[in-house]
């Protein structure tokens, strides 16, 4: 048995090249509604490399200076368009039935980079330093201790929101993505729902 070969002739069976960067797409993926995902993407994008330097430069650099700000700006302003164009992504999918024709699979881990996505996003806002944030760590101290989850997730830990938002969920995020992606080149886009068609 042969791993590497067997492997070679899966990935060329089930992502070619023609599927992996194609040249040619459907005529229905001209329509708006289709550029919601990669709106999405392009934001994760600008959030990832404005956050790798704002991590990389220290917790608190953003503060003492200008460059840091402008920083700090973007990567802010970016997750406000990456949840506006995802929940655009989402709900336009949803309502496309997006896991027809075998792309479940896509579908669900769409479903959990939203779930993620919003972890992520509570972590950050918690880690903003501001009496806004400090009244939201606390506030969300007394909703852990009431679930009895704060033995495994201390929301007071600065140091533990500061590791899960720069290094762990990003990592998740960005695995899921990537499978996320390959399913969609694998499978292709979903198409529009024929008029008369049930999908219930």
């Amino acid at each position: 048995m042969n791993l590497t070969k067997e492997l070679r002739e899966r990935i060329e069976r089930d992502l070619p090249m023609e599927r992996l960067l194609p040249d040619k797409l459907p005529i229905y993926v001209s329509s708006f509604v289709y550029m919601f995902g990669i709106l999405t993407l392009t934001s994760f994008i600008a959030i990832i490399l404005s956050g790798t330097v704002m991590a990389l430069k220290g917790p608190i650099w953003y503060q003492f200076s200008s460059f840091g700000f402008i920083m700090r700006s973007i990567h802010f302003w970016s997750v406000q368009v990456f949840f506006f164009f995802l929940f655009l992504h989402f709900f336009s999918v949803f309502f496309m039935a997006g896991w027809r024709e075998g792309r479940f699979a896509t579908w669900a881990i769409g479903s959990f980079l939203l779930m993620f996505s919003i972890i992520e996003s509570f972590t950050g806002i918690l880690m903003q330093g501001g009496f806004f944030a400090q009244w939201n760590q606390v506030q969300s101290k007394d909703a852990f201790n009431s679930l009895g989850l704060s033995g495994f997730f201390n929301v007071l830990n600065n140091g533990q929101l500061y590791g899960l938002h720069i290094s762990v969920i990003p990592a998740i995020l960005i695995i899921l993505l990537v499978i996320h992606i390959t399913l969609i080149r694998q499978k292709g886009v979903v198409p529009p729902i024929k008029p008369g068609n049930n999908h219930a």
